[in-house]
């Protein structure tokens, strides 16, 4: 009698004990975000706020972004505090700015997971295999604005084209090598200048310098700058030129609130920063994400790509669209390799 008494009670506990690991296992991630900026730039920090939107919709983790600013001095320490509260299991961050301080803070935080996306840590240098490092081929997408720009301005007599990077870093010039390589493939010698505004949240030097290559001549201006892109699109629209934009599809994004400037945008080349943490998210939730390497993301894995939208279709030709989209395939399939500065 007693063992029969013991035995739904022994069966009880017995399937606790089982359950518990199951239910560890399906615990949401809590997840933040740290932006060495601010999100309202319509181009790289709020896509990669998408991605941890996404994450917390469809993933069900506990998400929180964190606005460090634009001044760097303070990131150092907003950085530490968030990683150092212990609260999140994995911290997002980018860009190539904060390489020394992921490597110096994934060493002395060994428990944090890190995916830091649009850079890589030095793996033979520093201890950081909990870092995920998620590189993006953005000259590949340079590459296809580069052919669309040149075949547009190739319609018009002694026609420039114009690049206004945020800032002379590697990743900047990576986009810039592409746009020139496909510039030169329609046209070897379609002139194209290139300036930098040396901020990526400066919009009123980004006007005055898309105006000063609009009035040099430049047809359309592949603005690679963050929010100093946003002057850039300003001038396009006061100057009747054209943009194209970077990072978001920024003319679906202006559409609403401005769509005299979303009308000068004639496509942006996506760096699909929310795919990339989307995945990335979605790999260690399942204990898959290879922490510890760094992976490079392009147009094949859907990382990059250039926006169609209405804009875009009342601006350029269907034959013109159906070239690029014949170059993207031969990107895709190994038959075209693009330049890098990599």
């Amino acid at each position: 009698m007693v063992a029969k008494s013991l035995t739904p009670f022994c069966c009880v506990l017995l399937a606790l004990v089982l359950a518990r690991p199951a239910e560890a296992a399906a615990k949401p991630l809590q997840v933040a975000l740290f932006v060495n900026g601010t999100l309202g730039d319509r181009s790289f920090f709020d896509s990669a706020a998408l991605g941890l939107r996404r994450a917390h919709a469809e993933l069900g983790m506990a998400t929180k972004t964190v606005e460090a600013g634009a001044d760097p001095t303070g990131w150092e320490g907003a950085l530490t505090d968030l990683v150092d509260g212990g609260d999140y299991d994995v911290i997002v961050v980018g860009t190539y700015t904060l390489t020394p301080l992921v490597e110096k803070l994934a060493a002395g935080y060994p428990e944090t997971k890190f995916i830091f996306f649009d850079g890589t840590v030095d793996y033979a240098r520093c201890v950081c295999g909990n870092v995920y490092s998620v590189l993006f081929r953005q000259n590949e997408g340079g590459y296809l604005a580069g052919v669309l720009a040149a075949r547009l301005a190739s319609d018009h007599a002694n026609a420039r084209l114009g690049i206004i990077g945020g800032m002379d870093i590697p990743v900047v010039n990576d986009y810039a090598v592409g746009f020139q390589a496909g510039v030169r493939s329609v046209d070897p010698a379609l002139v194209v200048m290139t300036q930098y505004a040396n901020s990526f949240t400066d919009p009123a030097t980004g006007k005055e310098i898309a105006k000063a290559e609009y009035g040099q001549g430049a047809d359309i201006i592949f603005q690679i700058a963050g929010a100093s892109g946003q002057g850039v699109i300003e001038a396009a629209a006061e100057t009747g030129h054209y943009v194209i934009g970077v990072d978001s599809d920024q003319a679906t994004i202006y559409q609403a609130a401005s769509p005299d400037r979303a009308a000068r945008i004639v496509t942006s080349v996506l760096k699909r920063v929310d795919n990339a943490v989307f995945r990335a998210l979605t790999l260690a939730s399942q204990g898959a994400l290879p922490f510890g390497t760094a992976e490079s993301l392009g147009l094949k894995q859907g990382a990059i790509g250039l926006a169609d939208n209405r804009f875009t279709q009342a601006i350029v030709p269907a034959a013109t669209m159906a070239e690029v989209r014949q170059v993207e395939t031969a990107i895709e399939d190994g038959r075209l390799t693009v330049p890098s500065i990599y």
